[in-house]
């Protein structure tokens, strides 16, 4: 019976696909977005978020805890400075997964996994754009 047995295998073994999934969310902190297949994304956000609220926690243990997956120290420190003042008043929910078609060799269906942006980004575009609409209807 499978019960109690939560997550995908992956087609590895728990060592290779623990490890694996170490690389990915390091890469995926240090870039903000990783190319990879689906299943693998679904995985990889589980991990990645919980990263995320470790680092807004952000005090000793929490920091060691995420040392004890990602294991660079540089990613840790981008993870407990920039990314999580960037999501400081956000309660969940920072990443996204974007579907972008098929890979060419296997026809493996593929994915972006990204961190989506804080809404101070999205609110300087409004008010740019609202700024812009009364503009032209002054002219």
């Amino acid at each position: 019976m499978y019960h109690g047995k939560a997550g995908r295998k992956l087609g590895r073994t728990s060592s290779h696909k623990e490890a694996m999934l170490r690389n990915m969310v390091t890469s995926v902190i240090k870039h903000e977005s990783i190319r990879t297949t689906d299943c693998k994304a679904k995985e990889l956000k589980k991990l990645a978020e919980k990263m995320v609220t470790l680092g807004k926690r952000g005090d000793l243990h929490a920091r060691r805890q995420a040392l004890s997956v990602i294991r660079d120290k540089a990613t840790v420190s981008k993870l407990f400075g920039e990314l999580s003042e960037r999501y400081r008043t956000r309660s969940g929910g920072y990443t996204r997964i974007v579907k972008i078609g098929y890979r060419f060799g296997d026809n493996a269906p593929v994915s972006i996994l990204e961190f989506i942006d804080d809404g101070k980004k999205k609110e300087k575009a409004k008010s740019k754009a609202k700024a812009k609409v009364k503009e032209e209807a002054a002219k």
